[in-house]
């Protein structure tokens, strides 16, 4: 799949449009993600677009407790193609975020001030509550 603009502009426009993509190596079969143009270790620039499942377990968590505002949880998922993404998990309380939880991908919206932002990806731990095409 060709495309005219850089990977992260595409990964951002799949978002976009409710899709989650990953990037395969046509030459080792490898997934990687976060979008790039070659390669890590390779250096090759063969790398096509893909689907992601959307499974993933967490890796690792920690839940912060800013100032005035609700803990979070920033977590490191470990997605079913190998790749690991740093992202969040939503649906459950930030503390109870467990190493090894299964979570499913799903595309929410980066709301600011009463306007609709920009995509974002984020796990949940309810499948149903995916989110994303498959």
């Amino acid at each position: 799949m060709a495309t005219n603009i850089g990977p992260m502009a595409y990964f951002q426009e799949q978002l976009q449009k409710g899709v989650f993509m990953i990037q395969r190596s046509r030459s080792t079969g490898k997934f990687t993600f976060y979008p790039r143009a070659v390669e890590p270790g390779t250096g090759s620039d063969e790398l096509e677009w893909t689907r992601a499942s959307g499974k993933g377990r967490v890796y690792a968590s920690t839940t912060l407790y800013p100032r005035r505002k609700p803990p979070y949880n920033i977590s490191i998922v470990e997605l079913a193609e190998g790749p690991r993404l740093m992202t969040r998990v939503i649906d459950v309380a930030p503390e109870d975020v467990q190493i090894g939880m299964e979570v499913y991908a799903r595309i929410e919206r980066d709301l600011k001030e009463g306007q609709q932002g920009a995509p974002v990806l984020v796990f949940s731990v309810q499948p149903e509550a995916r989110g994303v095409q498959s």
